[in-house]
């Protein structure tokens, strides 16, 4: 295995996956480097559960070269598990029984000893700030709360690797905050993080990389900045002051939009680094001062809606 293989915490190639004639992942390659959160967009239906639960071994992939972890999926999958953890969609806490109670019995399926175990469960409760419910069953627990334990339960075996299976999913906005810096602490803390989610904007905020996957083929990989530069619409907007200013630049600048009555300019750009600092040098070369100047991209819900329409599809994958 070489060097760059070893630093890869997840690593697919031509990952297949059928049911009957129904081609769920086509072919699929995916790279998240350890210590990363990588996220994986789609609509529903498009394969991304499935994928969690073939790289998690809980489904056998139809072929593939799959490692997880530096472990073949196919030949050492108990390998695979002690190195991962499992948040699916629908929490898998006992409301039965207490929140302690849950991490305990997580202990014991890991064969902690009693002691390990307790150390475990205190440490965890205390970190997800669940100390003051731990005695409560998890029935009466909040969403925000239920999400909190499912967590720390996945956490008890100290997992590098874990799989988030749109984690935030029906909590409300202080809750999903909540969650968004637990998932920044386990990456700080060097855990490699994979996240499905419908919320685009949890993607943006979290993702070191993101894959959008459509039709059981990835469309699209990148950083989200990456992502917004693929789907045209980005552009610089300049205003002015000074009239004068204004009309200069608008005689003088190509395929501008005008606003006469706002006095502002748009021109079509990417957002790139080098698009602004052409813009800035035409400025000064002519004389000509902004008064403001703000760069616009697409968002991640403009990428996403371009990549899984079938309409306005880049050409290109950013890799």
């Amino acid at each position: 295995m070489t060097t760059a293989s070893k630093a890869l915490a997840i690593a697919a190639k031509g990952l297949h996956k059928a049911y009957g004639e129904k081609k769920v992942l086509d072919g699929i390659d995916l790279a998240v480097p350890a210590g990363t959160v990588f996220s994986l967009l789609g609509p529903n239906g498009a394969g991304k559960t499935t994928a969690v639960k073939i790289l998690s071994t809980l489904v056998t992939a139809d072929a593939g070269d799959l490692r997880v972890g530096g472990h073949d999926l196919a030949t050492d999958p108990q390998s695979v598990r002690a190195a991962i953890g499992v948040t699916g969609q629908f929490s898998a806490v006992d409301g039965l029984i207490t929140g302690e109670e849950n991490m305990l019995l997580m202990a014991d399926l890991h064969h902690l000893s009693k002691q390990e175990g307790r150390r475990a469960a205190a440490e965890l409760l205390a970190r997800f700030d669940l100390v003051e419910a731990a005695k409560k069953p998890a029935a009466t627990y909040s969403g925000g709360m239920k999400r909190r334990l499912d967590i720390a339960m996945t956490l008890v075996g100290d997992p590098r690797i874990i799989f988030l299976d749109e984690p935030t999913t029906g909590l409300d906005p202080r809750s999903r905050h909540t969650m968004w810096q637990i998932i920044r602490e386990l990456v700080t803390g060097g855990v490699t993080v994979f996240l499905t989610t419908q919320h685009l904007e949890e993607a943006d905020e979290l993702a070191d990389r993101i894959a959008v996957l459509n039709d059981g083929k990835i469309a699209a990989q990148g950083t989200a900045d990456e992502l917004k530069r693929l789907i045209p619409g980005g552009h610089i907007r300049l205003r002015f002051t000074d009239p004068s200013a204004y009309q200069s630049a608008a005689s003088t600048l190509r395929e501008v939009t005008r606003d006469d009555e706002s006095l502002a300019l748009q021109i079509p750009s990417d957002g790139s680094q080098r698009a602004l600092r052409s813009i800035l040098d035409w400025l000064d070369t002519a004389g000509i001062e902004a008064d403001e100047l703000t760069v616009h991209t697409p968002d991640l819900d403009d990428v996403f809606f371009a990549l899984t329409s079938g309409a306005n599809q880049p050409k290109e994958t950013v890799r």
